[in-house]
């Protein structure tokens, strides 16, 4: 047996960040475009993209900056400011688990 936990992070008590949304900023790290990180992670680009305004909207900062496509090429990427609430986010994940997996280990020895 194995013990599970998810951590989000909510605000005024509407989610702004958790797995899903780690998994999205670091597929537009990787790719540099939110609908190539909505096409990486079997999402549409709609979807991503209303990710991205809610989460802005209730944390009140820009997480990625957007270039519109066309003919000169488009493209997205994180601000620093949305670097580091990542780093952040993977800090705080880690920990938890690694806490909620000693526990468990003590607690149903």
């Amino acid at each position: 047996m194995k013990v599970k936990s998810k951590v989000w992070i909510e605000k005024d008590g509407k989610p702004i960040f958790g797995e899903g949304k780690a998994r999205l900023f670091q597929a537009i790290e990787k790719t540099g475009s939110i609908n190539e990180a909505a096409q990486l992670m079997g999402i549409s680009f709609r979807r991503a993209w209303g990710y991205i305004t809610a989460m802005e909207k209730r944390a009140r900062f820009v997480f990625v900056n957007k270039n519109r496509g066309g003919k000169g090429g488009g493209g997205s990427r994180l601000t620093e400011e949305a670097k580091r609430f990542l780093r952040r986010y993977e800090r705080l994940n880690k920990s938890i688990r690694a806490f909620s997996d000693k526990k468990f280990k003590e607690i149903w020895k």
